[in-house]
This record gives C-alpha cells, sequence and structure tokens, in this order.
C-alpha cells in the first residue's frame, strides 16, 4: 500500500552531505526508527514529500536540493552585534552555536562566524542552508500510533529537524 498524507510512518534512514560526511541517521538517534505523520510538517518539506507513494518494506535513495531542506544560504543573515550583550561568564569563539532570543522570546540559533575587538559577526542561516542531502530512507512500516509530545514538541519522538 502506498504512503499517503496523514499516515503516521517509522522509518530508519542515513543522511549525507554530498562530501559522504553522515550529519544525521537512525543509529545517531539511539538506532530508534523515525517516527512521523507524512505532511504534517514535522520534517523538512523534501524528506517529508518525499515518502508520499512509496511502500513500506523498500529502500530508496533520495537527494534534496537546498530549496527542499533548509534553503538557500543567505548572506543578509550575518550580522553584528555588541560583544558587551554577549554572557560575561561565556568566552565567544568562532564556530561556536549560540541560541538568541527572537521578539516574541522564540529560541534562534546561531553560529559564531568572527569575533573582532567590539563585535561579534553571528550567522542565523541554519548550519544545513545552501547544502543538498542525500539520504537513504527504509519505510518500516504504517499505522503506528502517534508518540506523545516529546521534548522537541512536536510528538515525533525525536529531538532534531526541528
Amino acid at each position: 500500500m502506498a504512503i499517503k498524507k496523514g499516515d503516521i510512518i517509522k522509518v530508519e534512514y542515513i543522511g549525507t552531505l554530498d562530501n559522504g560526511e553522515v550529519f544525521d541517521s537512525t543509529e545517531m538517534n539511539e538506532g530508534k526508527p523515525l517516527k512521523f505523520q507524512v505532511g504534517s510538517g514535522q520534517l523538512i518539506f523534501g524528506f517529508d514529500n518525499s515518502v508520499i507513494g512509496k511502500e513500506v518494506g523498500h529502500e530508496y535513495e533520495i537527494r534534496l536540493e537546498p530549496n527542499e531542506a533548509y534553503g538557500d544560504y543567505k548572506e543578509g543573515l550575518i550580522q553584528s552585534i555588541p560583544k558587551e550583550q554577549f554572557p560575561e561568564d561565556q568566552k565567544p569563539q568562532k564556530g561556536m552555536m549560540i541560541v538568541l532570543l527572537g521578539p516574541n522570546q522564540q529560541p534562534i540559533p546561531a553560529t559564531i562566524k568572527e569575533v573582532k575587538d567590539d563585535t561579534i559577526d553571528i550567522d542565523l542561516n541554519h548550519p544545513m542552508a545552501g547544502k543538498s542531502l542525500n539520504f537513504k530512507i527504509k519505510i518500516l512500516e504504517t499505522g503506528c500510533e502517534p508518540d506523545p509530545p516529546s521534548a522537541c514538541g512536536c510528538g515525533c519522538g525525536h529531538e532534531h529537524h526541528h
């Protein structure tokens, strides 16, 4: 039976970048298959959309271009903040991941791009922005019961992809 929007399914997967680097997998998530409702927006659009029409028990290889995953890299999302706004007990370093609070106190992840004398350049792009993603997916089952809400608040059973 073909997977359709609204189905709750379980998959095993490996996600790699074009250089072969594994960035996410079932194994990296304690070996637990990923359970999600197809078309609910719990996962990146391309991954979610790629399982529609596929069959349980089969393995598939998919490639997502940036516009189907985390979007294109946008230079306009690099901003400078005054160094005094950084907590005194933390030493900002290039490559460090930080979380800023948005206007409604929502968390906004950012990466420190450069530390200057008086300012810190931060990158608000998703770390995977601008990258094509490759997945090997095995659809294990459909008709699953939904998980209770998890730490990420969506009920997917994992603390990632959001």
